[in-house]
């Protein structure tokens, strides 16, 4: 086996890899807002970026980021665990120097400008972002923004509004699917003013791009049939696209010159540690379902899926309810938003219903999940 070293394809580590297919509208969208701020024009809204684990949400935000600097752009990339209050997006922005006077008078106002007694109060971040995107272009982008503080999430996204409007300045929040409802949580009306981006799987022909050019680039041709079962057993998850990759490449011949073939036999040796990593992958999501006390919930939900390729929302509710009944624990609220926050479930834009998130992942849990009375469950 080659080592993994000069391996193209590194599943699991946070970066590019080493082809970006697949995401042309996404790509678009981001270099289209880009642009505009270029010009120190304010962008029409702001962009929200959300999916389950493993769709290669990350990878869109590192892509992003790297052709914003190209641009040109003064870019921001915080965590939600960074910014706990007002003054932690003071300092992590550095806007100290940027405030207007009326944060130094002896009463405080919060972003939406209102008074809120005295300088106990967090400044005016709406000025101070303000003035920061006109001496240069800026993009803030929040990532993990589901785990956002209400209240700071109320004074960023207020003051992102108002700095927008009048700066070239844009805020990207990223997070997983249940990043809607944390934003209602918020009372913002942000989830429908933002250009939501929903990164979901991959179609076939992103899928063999993927595989087949960073394979090509290194001189080792693929098999039409050991292709197709590459992107039939995959099923759209970029996840599991990087695995194959991975784990091909490394069973091809060290050989220079031509010849260097994926075959059927690659392809059966490479199967067989991808599935171990997918097995792995499930048990881990499995151990935190049970942990959270909804893996009765998502056995429901599974069971509802049967082989459908979506759910009502009122056959999720019913599942959700069953769920709850037989295990007692968080209530159906909670237990929906679990669900939907670990990528067990998530709901696209402009399609009514759930979809399952990770695939494969509702047929594990039927099949390893047990009972109350400790009997493995079926469908």
């Amino acid at each position: 086996m080659l080592s993994d070293d000069r391996n193209p394809f590194r599943p699991g580590f946070a970066g590019l890899p080493p082809h970006l297919a697949g995401r042309e509208v996404e790509q678009s969208l981001f270099r289209r807002f880009f642009r505009t701020l270029r010009r120190g024009v304010p962008v029409p809204s702001e962009i929200l970026v959300y999916g389950p684990s493993g769709y290669g949400k990350t990878t869109l935000l590192v892509w992003a980021e790297e052709q914003a600097r190209r641009e040109g752009l003064d870019f921001c990339r915080l965590r939600s665990d960074e910014i706990r209050t007002p003054s932690d997006l003071i300092s992590r922005l550095h806007l100290e120097t940027r405030l207007p006077e009326s944060a130094l008078d002896g009463v405080s106002v919060d972003p939406t400008g209102d008074a809120v007694g005295q300088r106990s109060g967090p400044p005016p971040l709406a000025e101070a972002l303000e003035a920061r995107a006109k001496e240069a272009p800026l993009v803030l982008l929040v990532d993990e923004a589901n785990s956002l503080e209400p209240r700071v999430g109320q004074w960023l996204l207020n003051a992102a509004q108002v700095a927008g409007s009048r700066a070239p300045f844009l805020l990207i929040l990223a997070g997983t699917p249940d990043l809607r409802a944390r934003l209602a949580g918020m009372g913002a009306s942000f989830w429908s003013r933002a250009k939501k981006v929903a990164v979901g799987r991959l179609a076939d022909a992103a899928i063999a791009e993927a595989i087949c050019r960073p394979l090509a680039a290194d001189g080792i041709e693929i098999e039409e049939e050991t292709l197709a079962r590459i992107i039939r057993e995959s099923r759209g998850y970029p996840y599991f696209v990087q695995w194959w990759g991975h784990e091909v490449w490394k069973r091809c011949p060290d050989a220079s010159g031509r010849g260097r073939r994926v075959t059927s036999a690659i392809v059966d040796s490479a199967a067989a540690a991808v599935e171990a990593e997918v097995q792995r992958s499930f048990a881990d999501t499995r151990s935190v379902l049970e942990s959270d006390g909804v893996l009765p919930a998502a056995r429901e939900v599974a069971r509802a899926f049967g082989r459908g390729a979506r759910l009502s929302p009122a056959d999720f509710r019913d599942a959700i309810a069953r769920g709850v009944r037989e295990a007692g624990g968080p209530n159906e609220a909670e237990t929906a938003d679990a669900l939907e926050h670990l990528g067990f479930v998530w709901r696209t834009k402009g399609v009514p219903g759930w979809e399952p998130g990770i695939p494969g992942l509702m047929d594990y849990i039927l099949e390893q999940a047990l009972t109350p009375d400790g009997d493995a469950a079926t469908r």
